[in-house]
């Protein structure tokens, strides 16, 4: 019997898969995106579709291993049926990465255009595609592996986390080209048109790390609570006290930094604050013993007749003179995790998330603090820019990310979440307070750094100062312009190539 040789195009191509992956926390070898994607170039056009495609699932495959942890762990599902959804997804985020590459070869046969001209803006295109369509899943946009370095990111306040990406592929196009063809003048000049344009990406990213960090007029001490609440007993009705009672202990220990707002995570109180149980007024009660507003995460519910409820996923604010100045819930809800989307026809398939039921969507309200709003983003609503512009957008002068990443266990995905969070703090110049559940609990600067952060599965407090305000970034004003934009031109490409086939 013959064995089917393997395709050495494509064993290429996967080897640019996995040096894109190593890019991403962790291992967080940010350098290695600037070069990745020359192994895949050089051998495209012999496999168009089927390379990228290749590349993309090697890559999907390796940043997203700890769903199958999820899905298993706490999704109470059968490996097998868990290798599946995940083979399944990993398929479908494949396809953008094909279409890049195949949009772009069928660019460079047609109109002789070198990939340098066509695949930066085409990527962009389909990452902002993907993290639309069908809810939108944005995670591991390419830009976001820059996350550490910090000149390359600071454009993010006019392009969004897609300018990244854009020069992260212009680069290795120009690269590729003149290793294809080192004797051609189009590949050196497209070289000299990278530089020119890395000099301004990177000029600018200079200017703004060398600007004196804004002293915003007001500053605000905030405390942020890591209870380290196992997943796996979080829900259990028995651990309901012990859990609120790690909470306020570890209040109680961030009360020698003066705080003016403590923050817990999302869910942190396993049951309804709205109910009037002896647990959820020890909560109400916490802040005038703290002298300080409360923000903490909770389930909530609307009562629509007699037996029957919307349930939310929220966050409820507190006065220190325990008043609750109001409450905000989560707006982008996690498909499968807190809804199964057309639950009337897949009633078989059960949410992951252990919860009360099905919950629904809320919508932008910042929360009043001492005549300031603040922005409340739950969970994974912060890897959505949209998101968190439109809460800056309302008036928010703080962002705050109240999450629960246990669900993701010791892998890789608390970082790369963090990493995400980051660049919305750029993108409006504003600061960002993180509370999560085992962590990664951080401030993060308008500039997108860590002024403060912690490690994660171990309960603690940490508490420092933001300032409030934001600036009004272009990003804040036109949103997404530059993803439109490369939409625009990918339009126009493929415009194009559909008349070139039909007039053939």
């Amino acid at each position: 019997m013959r064995l089917v040789n393997p395709d050495r195009n494509l064993i290429i191509a996967a080897g640019s898969g996995l040096l894109l992956a190593a890019a991403f926390p962790r291992p967080d070898l940010f350098p290695f995106a600037w070069v990745a994607l020359i192994p895949l170039l050089l051998v495209m056009r012999h496999r168009p579709f089927a390379s990228g495609f290749t590349a993309g699932t090697v890559f999907f495959a390796t940043v997203l291993y700890w769903l199958n942890f999820v899905m298993t762990t706490y999704g109470g599902l059968q490996p097998v049926f868990s290798f599946l959804a995940y083979l399944f997804l990993m398929t479908y985020l494949a396809v953008y990465f094909g279409l890049a590459t195949w949009a772009a070869c069928r660019l460079e046969v047609v109109l002789k255009l070198p990939y340098l001209f066509t695949l930066p803006p085409l990527w962009v295109a389909l990452e902002y595609l993907r993290g639309t369509l069908f809810t939108g899943f944005p995670w591991a946009i390419i830009g976001y592996s820059q996350q550490n370095f910090s000149l390359a990111i600071q454009s993010s306040d006019v392009t969004g986390v897609y300018g990244v990406s854009l020069m992260l592929v212009a680069v290795n196009c120009a690269i590729a080209g003149v290793i294809a063809a080192p004797k051609k003048r189009l590949a050196w000049l497209g070289v000299a048109v990278t530089i020119i344009i890395s000099i301004s990406h990177f000029g600018y990213g200079v200017w703004r790390e060398s600007q004196p960090l804004e002293q915003r007029p007001e500053q605000l001490r905030v405390a942020l609570i890591q209870g380290n609440i196992e997943q796996a007993q979080k829900w259990a009705p028995d651990n309901r006290e012990s859990s609120i009672d790690r909470y306020r202990s570890l209040s109680i220990q961030a009360q020698a930094d003066q705080p003016d707002l403590v923050v817990w995570p999302e869910a942190a109180t396993p049951f309804f604050l709205q109910d009037r149980s002896k647990l959820a007024e020890q909560v109400k009660q916490l802040p005038g013993q703290l002298s300080a507003s409360l923000l903490v995460g909770s389930p909530a519910y609307r009562q629509l007749s007699a037996d029957q409820y919307q349930y939310f996923n929220s966050a409820y604010l507190f006065s220190s003179l325990g008043e609750e100045l109001g409450r905000s819930d989560k707006i982008h809800l996690v498909p499968f995790g807190e809804y199964v989307p057309l639950g009337n026809l897949l009633t078989f398939i059960d949410k992951l998330v252990v919860g009360v039921g099905d919950f629904s969507p809320g919508e932008v309200r910042p929360l009043p603090l001492n005549g300031h709003l603040l922005g409340v983003l739950i969970c994974y609503e912060a890897i959505f820019p949209q998101l968190a512009r439109e809460y800056v957008q309302q008036g928010s002068s703080l962002l705050v990310n109240l999450t629960n990443d246990a669900w993701f266990g010791h892998s890789s995905a608390p970082y790369q979440h963090l990493a995400m969070t980051r660049f919305r703090a750029i993108e409006n110049r504003i600061w960002i307070a993180r509370a999560a559940n085992t962590g990664i609990s951080a401030l993060i600067s308008p500039a997108g750094n860590l002024t403060l952060a912690g490690p994660i599965f171990e309960p603690l407090q940490l508490s420092g100062s933001v300032g409030l305000g934001a600036e009004a970034t272009f990003y804040t004003r036109f949103g997404d312009m530059f993803a439109y934009i490369c939409l625009g031109i990918s339009g126009v490409f493929l415009v194009i190539l559909f008349v070139r086939r039909i007039k053939h």
